[in-house]
């Protein structure tokens, strides 16, 4: 997600808080007999891997907190308690990438090496995603436990992990690197990945964590809560789509690879609505191959086929459709909880 999910002290403060994090999750153990090296291991993991980004969707979890609560649950021990709830969510972030590197190959993540890439790292780096998973559900028994949303945050990580893991499936079945095939590449599939893949964990986990917090269980809420979030977290990833292809990686932090991967991106679904007969052979020949020229003559063709120009007016069309469906929900939730997030995202750059 885009820059900043709080205030500029939420933001100094959620920082200070993930070295406490660390302390709860490692020094029990560091120098334990059996398991030290473990432990030793897993410090080095978190503070590679879950800083360092933009801490959107943990920051997200304080903000909607500040939004969503009463005035007497704004309590100073509240907030640390949804600190600490924001890192969970930046844990399983964490989770996701690790891995989802290693499966497609990436070379950077947040300005800096994939974890894998990593001098004597390798493909020990899906065991250290596993630890990263783990530390979530410590970290939520650690602090959470004796809250009365405990179990309701348990059900709604573990859902969410699966919805996620379901839509990484559902991308990996669709971009297989050794076989390309252009018929799987539809809106319909698109879509699914988008809402299983990025949605549930980058829009609505973090918004509805801090329901939870604020004490908003209702079925109505969240069911308002899930399709205004799911409508934007396809928002967000036709951006990351663009961004992969025609983003400054000085500005975005990472190289874009969904050509050379394959991807089921929104930018190669649109062309292959627009392209002739001549153009798709093009797509057929080259997309999903890794010779830079290749790369070239895809991105040459997106050019020729004006996906800039309908990315800039998909952009602006979503962006008021989304503060239509806030401004129109008649919940009892606040619209600032949710035109925040469509403003911070609304034509961003990384």
């Amino acid at each position: 997600m885009a820059e900043g999910g709080g205030g500029s002290g939420d933001g100094a403060e959620f920082e200070r808080v993930f070295a406490q994090v660390v302390t709860d999750l490692t020094q029990d153990h560091l120098g334990h007999p059996e398991i030290g090296d473990a432990i030793a291991r897993l410090k080095q993991v978190l503070e590679y891997n879950t800083p360092g980004g933009k801490r959107n969707r943990g920051l997200s979890v304080i903000a909607s907190f500040r939004a969503l609560a009463p005035p007497q649950r704004l309590t100073d021990s509240s907030l640390r308690l949804t600190l600490i709830l924001g890192w969970c969510v930046e844990l399983l972030q964490a989770f996701f990438l690790v891995a989802d590197d290693i499966m497609d190959q990436s070379v950077t993540r947040r300005g800096q090496p994939c974890w894998y890439r990593k001098e004597g790292i390798g493909l020990d780096a899906i065991n250290d995603s596993y630890l990263l998973e783990a530390s979530v559900y410590l970290l939520l028994r650690r602090h959470l436990r004796a809250e009365p949303c405990y179990v309701s945050l348990l059900e709604l990580f573990l859902q969410t992990s699966y919805q996620t893991e379901l839509g990484q499936s559902l991308d990996l079945m669709t971009a297989q690197p050794s076989h390309v095939n252009l018929e799987q590449f539809t809106e319909t599939r698109y879509k699914a990945i988008v809402k299983y893949k990025t949605a549930f964990y980058s829009f609505y986990l973090p918004v509805a964590a801090a329901m939870y917090m604020a004490g908003i269980d209702g079925e109505e809420e969240h069911r308002v809560a899930q399709s205004i979030l799911l409508e934007m977290g396809e928002f967000f990833q036709i951006q990351d789509d663009f961004l992969d292809c025609f983003g400054d990686p000085e500005v975005t932090g990472k190289v874009g690879t969904d050509i050379e991967d394959n991807k089921c991106s929104w930018l190669v679904v649109q062309a292959l609505t627009r392209a002739s007969p001549a153009q798709r052979r093009l797509l057929e020949e080259d997309y999903g191959r890794r010779e830079a020229e290749s790369v070239a003559r895809v991105k040459a063709l997106y050019g020729e086929l004006g996906l800039r120009q309908a990315f800039h007016q998909y952009e602006e069309q979503s962006y008021q459709r989304l503060c239509s469906m806030v401004t129109q929900q008649g919940s009892r939730l606040p619209p600032q909880v949710f035109l925040a997030f469509a403003d911070r995202i609304y034509k961003r750059k990384k």
